[in-house]
């Protein structure tokens, strides 16, 4: 068996964890080629200790320079280290590389995504912003490099695993009628919506089912993350936003489902863990150990579901607008959330400020800028919303 050659993007946060554990287990399949983090110089050390990869990078300069001092100390010099943007886009499509792993949160994580994406790598995608900024300029990337898109968020792997092992992604499936994307409804399900508007960043990262980033773990909170995802399936699967839909499950067991014209619904099931999708998409079109506890259901009473509140939660229509208004709107959208979650994260501003501003933000950006062509032109929109909410 060919052992498969990974660069990790983000191999320091919770999907490069889960990544790392899985290479861990399968050295006779996977080899740690390369990986990227922010600014985490102790946690790429440990690292380059414990799997010695050919190459890393820092993205963030000052970091770099401190991991380069630390790796010529330890005698751990031999890993090239690359520093920056650049360095993280050279990363990616490195010619040795055969699948890159896109754990990279945000719209950082969009150029080295487009530089695996051109050069045709299999790109297991976690990062939601490629495509929900990109949209149709990735696909269309995608299907001139003949690249293979895997989903390991886990909701679009779940849809992923239930349209069988011939669907490839970016192809409306056969004989479906509709997309259901599982939600917990996050921390603050049961909340009133003044005590929601209120709610604090230590209560905002306390997601009640999974492990992740102070991030996405406040998009969860205000469902960002799943308005976030509702635009990546409808470009993923090639379905129009109207057959996607959005049920919250608070056990988070049922990961996604797929109802298919003839009336049968699939769904995928299992622990919330991130190491099962990532795991499916590694061995893809194959199945490993991933050491995942099984479920017992013996014990499972009872799965719930219900229909999200968007008075409570209005990320949801914001996401369906901004599908209906065309490409700009979905960059003004996830600048806006990106520079507000960051503030608040800070202190900055209130939780309930998160769903003002983006809702203004898509009005006022209504038509102030032409249709992107290119990666610049949607870099150059990103900027100048960014630039407007961060003071």
């Amino acid at each position: 068996m060919t052992v498969k050659r990974i660069c990790l993007l983000g191999a320091t946060g919770s999907i490069g964890k889960s990544t790392l554990d899985l290479i861990a287990q399968h050295p006779d399949q996977f080899e740690l080629f390369s990986a990227s983090a922010n600014s985490d110089v102790e946690g790429m050390l440990r690292l380059v200790q414990a799997f010695k990869p050919t190459q890393v990078c820092m993205r963030d300069e000052a970091a770099g320079q401190r991991l380069s001092s630390q790796l010529k100390a330890l005698g751990l010099a031999k890993t090239e280290l690359l520093i920056g943007g650049q360095g993280l886009n050279n990363l990616a499509a490195h010619p040795s590389v055969d699948t890159v792993v896109a754990g990279i949160v945000g719209i950082a994580g969009l150029l080295p995504v487009w530089s695996a994406v051109s050069t045709g790598k299999s790109v297991l995608l976690a990062n939601k912003e490629a495509l929900v900024c990109a949209g149709e300029l990735f696909v269309q990337a995608a299907k001139r490099s003949d690249a293979r898109i895997l989903p390991i968020d886990s909701e679009h792997n779940a849809i992923f695993q239930c349209l069988g092992p011939a669907y490839r992604c970016f192809t409306r499936p056969a004989s479906v009628r509709r997309l259901l994307l599982t939600a917990s409804g996050g921390p603050f399900r049961q909340w009133s919506p003044e005590a929601i508007r209120s709610a604090t960043p230590e209560q905002a990262v306390k997601h009640p089912n999974w492990v992740m980033g102070p991030k996405i773990s406040v998009d969860s909170a205000t469902m960002m993350n799943k308005a976030l995802e509702l635009i990546e399936a409808h470009w993923l699967f090639a379905m129009p936003a109207a057959e996607i839909e959005v049920v919250i499950h608070p056990q988070s067991i049922i990961h996604s489902m797929v109802e298919f014209q003839d009336g049968s619904t699939l769904a995928q099931l299992g622990a919330p863990d991130m190491r099962t999708p990532i795991a499916h998409a590694m061995a893809w079109p194959h199945r490993i150990q991933s050491s995942v506890e099984s479920l017992n259901w013996s014990q499972l009473r009872e799965l719930q579901f219900e229909v999200p509140d968007n008075k409570r939660f209005p990320s949801l229509e914001f996401a369906r607008h901004a599908l209906a208004s065309g490409p700009v709107a979905s960059i003004c959208l996830n600048a806006t959330n990106e520079v507000m979650v960051a503030r608040f994260l800070k202190g900055d501003c209130a939780f309930g400020a998160i769903f003002d501003q983006v809702e203004e933000g898509l009005s006022r950006f209504a038509g102030r800028f032409p249709i992107p062509t290119g990666l610049d032109d949607v870099m150059a929109i990103d900027t100048e919303v960014r630039s407007f909410y961060a003071h």
